[in-house]
Order: C-alpha cells, then sequence, then structure tokens
C-alpha cells in the first residue's frame, strides 16, 4: 500500500483493494497501521473516498549490516522452504526488494550462498500456507482475547462455521495450527490455518485457561489422530506412469534410483490405494513421520 501510495500520491479505497487483493476492511486496517508507524497517511472523504500521503513524504533507506542482511535473507529463505511464510509471492517479493537495495559485493556474494545451499527438508507446498490477513487477524484476536467466527473446511472437506476462542498460534511441521475453545462443540479444539476461508472478530472476549499450553495441546491433540505417519514409497517404474496413475491430492512423486519416490501422508488404507500405481513397491521409513494432518 505505502509503494502504491508513493506512486500515485492519493488513490480510492477501492481502487487500493483491487490492486493489493484485499477487501476494504484490510485497507483502512493498512492505513492504521502505517499512520501508527509514522508514515503520514491522509484519510480522504466523500463519495470516491481513499488514502493519500503527506505531499514531500520519502521514506528513508533501509540500513542493515552484513551480518544483519544475511539473517534477514537466510530467514527468508528457510522459512519459505519449511512453509513458516504466508501465501505467495510475500516471500519471493521481499527477498527481491531486499537483494535489490544491498551493496552490490554483498549481494553477489549472497547470490553465490543462495546458489549453493542445500536443504533436508522437503519444501513445502503453497497450498499448506494460510492466507496472510487470517494469520494477522488470529495474531490480533489471541493477544486482544477476542472471540473469532471462522468458516472452515475440515481435512474430509466438510465446511461449517463456528464461534473459536483463539489461545495461541502453533507451527508444526510445516503447518499453522490455532488451538481453542469451540462453541459449537464446547470442546477445545485444534485447527489449520490454511483450512479457514473466512474468518472474523467478534466483539465477545474470553479469558483463557489458567496455565494453558498452545503447543503442547496441538502435539497431542495431533498424536491422537489416525493419520499420523508420513511413508516414503519406492515405486518400480517410471516418473510418467508414476503421474499418469497418481494424482497430485494423493501424493508427491520425483525421480530417484530404482524408479520413483512417492511421499505421502498416510493410515492404514496405504496399501491399497499404492496398489493402484500398478508397480512393484518398496516402503521405506521416512525422516518426515510427523508431518501431520490437522484434527479439525
Amino acid at each position: 500500500m505505502l509503494e502504491l501510495l508513493q506512486a500515485q500520491r492519493s488513490m480510492t479505497t477501492a481502487e487500493l483493494a483491487g490492486r493489493l487483493d484485499v477487501d476494504e476492511r484490510t485497507v483502512r486496517r493498512y492505513a492504521v497501521t502505517l499512520a501508527e508507524m509514522g508514515v503520514p497517511v491522509t484519510g480522504m472523504r466523500g463519495r470516491y473516498g481513499g488514502y493519500r500521503l503527506t505531499p514531500g513524504f520519502k521514506l528513508p533507506p533501509l540500513m542493515l549490516t552484513d551480518d544483519e542482511a544475511v539473517a534477514v535473507v537466510l530467514g527468508l529463505v528457510a522459512a519459505d522452504r519449511i512453509g513458516l511464510s504466508t501465501q505467495a509471492p510475500a516471500t519471493s517479493s521481499a527477498l527481491a526488494k531486499i537483494q535489490r537495495v544491498l551493496p552490490a559485493a554483498l549481494a553477489e556474494r549472497l547470490s553465490a550462498v543462495l546458489a549453493a545451499i542445500g536443504f533436508t527438508l522437503h519444501k513445502r507446498e503453497p497450498g499448506s500456507r494460510p492466507v496472510t490477513s487470517t494469520l494477522l487477524d488470529l495474531g490480533e484476536a489471541t493477544r486482544g482475547r477476542r472471540r473469532v467466527w471462522l468458516e472452515y473446511r475440515s481435512w474430509r472437506g466438510a465446511a461449517s462455521t463456528r464461534d473459536v476462542d483463539p489461545y495461541g498460534l502453533v507451527f508444526h511441521a510445516g503447518h499453522w495450527y490455532v488451538p481453542g475453545l469451540d462453541h459449537q462443540s464446547g470442546e477445545v479444539r485444534t485447527f489449520r490455518l490454511d483450512r479457514i476461508a473466512g474468518l472474523r472478530l467478534l466483539a465477545e472476549e474470553f479469558e483463557p485457561p489458567a496455565g494453558f499450553d498452545p503447543v503442547a495441546h496441538v502435539l497431542e491433540s495431533l498424536a491422537r489422530v489416525p493419520y499420523t505417519w508420513q511413508v516414503e514409497v519406492l515405486l518400480e517404474t517410471d516418473l510418467a506412469t508414476a503421474r499418469a496413475r497418481l494424482p497430485v491430492t494423493v501424493a508427491q512423486v520425483e525421480e530417484a534410483d530404482g524408479g520413483v519416490l512417492l511421499r505421502s501422508l498416510v493410515h492404514h488404507g496405504l496399501a491399497r490405494s499404492d496398489r493402484g500405481s500398478g508397480a512393484p513397491v518398496t516402503v521405506r521409513p521416512s525422516p518426515s513421520s510427523l508431518d501431520l494432518r490437522g484434527p479439525a
């Protein structure tokens, strides 16, 4: 929003919402945030009301030491790899902006590191990442102890609406979770943020249980779910055949020594589903056996 206002000087709320791909309520929240940061954003009233920057305002340049720049860049890359970041393309655009303003010598050395770096963790798919506004709204609700209304989709695909008292935010095994009191069931449940289709802060306030540990609750609730194992299966076939028989919604497949490596979250029905590949299989232990599906 700040970049748009710097380029246009003034824009209507509707124009900003369209360019940022958010609703007008979010635009108003952004304006308040900018004002709190000391950026002189002024609201314009009327039928085509919007926002403008005070004439003459210029954003000061970002100043980072070499150590700080390396920490920020590596943090962004690592967050994107493990799924800690939110919806694309926020991470890649932030990384590009930082690299553009770095001194040439440091930017070149950092590019060499990024080109050479390897990860032992499997890259998380963008589809498992929450919408940025969902994460921010839940953070606000948790700190302010405000109840929220959720439009939620379970792992079976069933849609529902719920009133929830959010007790915290937990990132585990590539997914964001929020544990809280579900007023529909009267129980403390765990919800995955990427399955939240809509969210609204409510006026009701709540008091969390004394001594409640969000991380411990999420881990305990995940341990009770029957869908708890990620396995790797070596299929004795070629990649084209595997992709033709196994849709991406079932498993990830990639070339490997001796055939095709399949990775999937599974339960007791794995053997039956793998027989659909039409190839001999070898089940291998996975180092990511705690890459779990959320219970709600």
